[in-house]
C-alpha cells in the first residue's frame, strides 16, 4: 500500500505539472471562440490543423527516447551515461531537423497547405520542446516531481498571459501608447498565438539550462544502439498515436469541401475540448504509472499492484466520464464561448469515452514495456491508426466530424482490447474483470441515456450520478480508506 501510496502523490504532482500544458489549450478555448477575438470559426479551425501538426512532429522529434531513457536508467548501473548519451542524440537530432526545416520551409508549406509565416514559427518552437524533453525525463527519473511541477506551471502561465495580452489588450493598448503601436499587427491573431507558444518555450529551456551544464558529456555508442532499439517501437507507436489523437483534423481538411473544411474542424476542435477532462486524468495517471511500472517491476508479485491501479483508473474515470456527461451543457457556455460552435456538442460523450479506453489502454501496456516487447505497443498502435485513417477516409465525406469521432473511439478501443489480449499471454496480471467491467457498463450505459434521452435532465443526470457514485464507494471503501490513511 506504500507504493499505491507514492504512487498516487507522484501522479498528483505530476499531474498538476503536465496536466496543465494540456490544460492551456482548454483554458484558451473560451479566448479563441470568444466573438471578435478571432474573426470566424474557420479561424479557430486553422490553428487546430497547424496544432495537429505540432503533435505529430513532437513525436517525431523525440523519436521514443524518452521512454528509452525510464528503461536503460533504470536498468543499467551508469546512469550518467544513460542521461548523457540520450541528451546528445536529441540535441544533434533536432538540430539537425531545425536546419532542415529553415532550408526547405518552402515546400513545407507548399505541402501541407499552411502559411509559411506560420511554419518558421512551428519550427522554432518544435526545436525548443525537444531540447527540454531529457532535462523533464531526468528530473521523473530522479523523483524531483516539485521542480519539474514548478518549471512546468511556470510556463503554462507565461503561454496563457502571452496569449491574453496579445490577443485581448494589445489592441486597447495601441490606441493609447506608441510602443505599444509599434508592435500591435492588425490580422496578425493567429502569428500572436505562435509566438506566445515560442516565448513560453525559451523561457522554458533558459530554466532548463542547469541540466545541460551538469552533466558528464560522454556518449556510448554501443549503448546509444540499444536505447535506438528500444525506442523505434515507441516512435512507430508514437506516431500511430498522434494519427488517431488529432490527424483527424487535417484529414477533416483535406476530405471536406474547401468552402466548409476550417469551419467544421472549428466546431469539432473547440467541442472536442470538453472531453479533455478525461485526457487531463489519463494523462496525469500515465505519468505517475510509467516510472511506478518500471521501479516495481522486480518487487515481489508486482502483478497485485498493477492490478489494482487498474480498478482506481476506472472507477475514477468512470464517474469523470458520467459527470461530465451529465453537466456537458453547463460546461459548454463556459468553454465554448460561441454558440457557432455548439453544433459539434454531439461529439462529446463519444470523445470522452474514447479516451477513456486510451487511458485503460495505458494501464493494460505495462506487460509489454516490463517485458521489452515494446515491438507490440507499435503493432497495436499501427493498427490503431490504420483503423482511424480507414474509418475517417470513409465516413467524413459521409457525417463528417462524428465520423472522425466515431473513429477515434473505434480505434482507442480495439487497442484497449488487443493489448489485453496479448497482455494475457506474455504477462498475465490478474485484473478483477467483474468489477471493472461492472463499473464500465454503469457509466457508458448511464453516460449514453442521460445525454442522448435526458439532456438537460438535471434532475435524472444528478440522480443517476449519486446513484454511480455511491455504487463505487461501498465497492471500494476499504482501498479508499487505506489509502487515505496517514
Amino acid at each position: 500500500m506504500s507504493g499505491l501510496k507514492s504512487l498516487f502523490k507522484q501522479t498528483f504532482i505530476y499531474g498538476l505539472a503536465t496536466v496543465l500544458p494540456r490544460m492551456l489549450s482548454f483554458l484558451l478555448v473560451p479566448l479563441y471562440t470568444t466573438e471578435g477575438v478571432l474573426s470566424s470559426v474557420a479561424e479557430y479551425g486553422e490553428v487546430s490543423v497547424i496544432f495537429s501538426y505540432f503533435v505529430l512532429f513532437n513525436v517525431i522529434l523525440a523519436y521514443g527516447m524518452e521512454t528509452a531513457f525510464f528503461r536503460f536508467f533504470n536498468k543499467e548501473d551508469n546512469k550518467n551515461s544513460v542521461t548523457s548519451t540520450a541528451a546528445i542524440s536529441l540535441v544533434l537530432t533536432s538540430i539537425g531537423f531545425f536546419i532542415l526545416g529553415i532550408l526547405f520551409k518552402n515546400q513545407i508549406s507548399n505541402l501541407i497547405d499552411i502559411d509559411v509565416k506560420y511554419i518558421k514559427l512551428v519550427i522554432w518552437i518544435l526545436l525548443l520542446d525537444a531540447l527540454v524533453i531529457i532535462p523533464f525525463a531526468w528530473l521523473r527519473a530522479n523523483e524531483k516531481p516539485m521542480r519539474y511541477a514548478i518549471i512546468k506551471i511556470f510556463n503554462v502561465i507565461i503561454n496563457l498571459g502571452l496569449n491574453l495580452f496579445f490577443l485581448l489588450a494589445l489592441k486597447s493598448l495601441a490606441t493609447k501608447s506608441s510602443f505599444f503601436e509599434s508592435i500591435y499587427m492588425p490580422n496578425f491573431e493567429i502569428s500572436y498565438i505562435f509566438i506566445a507558444n515560442l516565448i513560453s518555450s525559451g523561457v522554458t529551456l533558459l530554466l532548463v539550462i542547469p541540466f545541460y551544464t551538469k552533466i558528464k558529456y560522454t556518449f556510448d555508442a554501443a549503448l546509444w544502439k540499444r536505447m535506438l532499439k528500444y525506442a523505434a517501437p515507441v516512435l512507430i507507436a508514437g506516431v500511430a498515436f498522434s494519427i488517431n489523437e488529432t490527424f483527424d483534423r487535417v484529414l477533416l481538411d483535406y476530405l471536406l469541401p474547401e468552402n466548409i473544411a476550417k469551419t467544421e474542424i472549428g466546431m469539432y476542435s473547440a467541442c472536442y475540448k470538453l472531453a479533455l477532462f478525461m485526457t487531463l486524468f489519463a494523462t496525469a495517471y500515465r505519468l505517475g504509472i510509467e516510472p511506478f511500472f518500471f521501479s516495481h517491476a522486480k518487487t515481489e508479485n508486482p502483478q497485485k499492484n498493477y492490478a489494482r491501479i487498474l480498478e482506481f483508473f476506472v472507477a475514477f474515470g468512470s464517474i469523470i466520464l458520467l459527470a461530465v456527461v451529465v453537466f456537458a451543457d453547463v460546461l459548454k457556455p463556459i468553454i465554448v464561448r460561441s454558440e457557432d460552435y455548439w453544433e459539434a456538442m454531439w461529439v462529446v460523450p463519444i470523445i470522452l469515452l474514447a479516451n477513456f479506453c486510451l487511458g485503460i489502454y495505458h494501464n493494460l501496456s505495462v506487460w509489454y514495456k516490463i517485458t521489452d516487447r515494446t515491438k507490440f505497443g507499435a503493432y497495436i498502435s499501427v493498427f490503431g491508426a490504420l483503423l482511424t485513417l480507414g474509418l475517417n477516409f470513409w465516413l467524413i465525406p459521409v457525417i463528417s466530424y462524428k465520423g472522425s469521432a466515431i473513429a477515434t473511439l473505434t480505434a482507442y478501443a480495439s487497442m484497449m482490447l488487443l493489448s489485453y489480449y496479448f497482455g494475457r499471454k506474455y504477462y498475465p496480471i490478474p485484473y478483477n474483470l467483474k468489477k471493472i467491467g461492472l463499473y464500465l457498463v454503469l457509466s457508458i450505459g448511464l453516460s449514453s441515456v442521460s445525454f442522448y434521452q435526458f439532456r438537460e435532465n438535471y434532475i435524472v443526470g444528478i440522480s443517476m450520478l449519486i446513484v454511480f457514485l455511491a455504487i463505487i464507494y461501498i465497492s471500494e471503501k476499504n482501498q479508499i480508506k487505506n489509502l487515505l490513511k496517514r
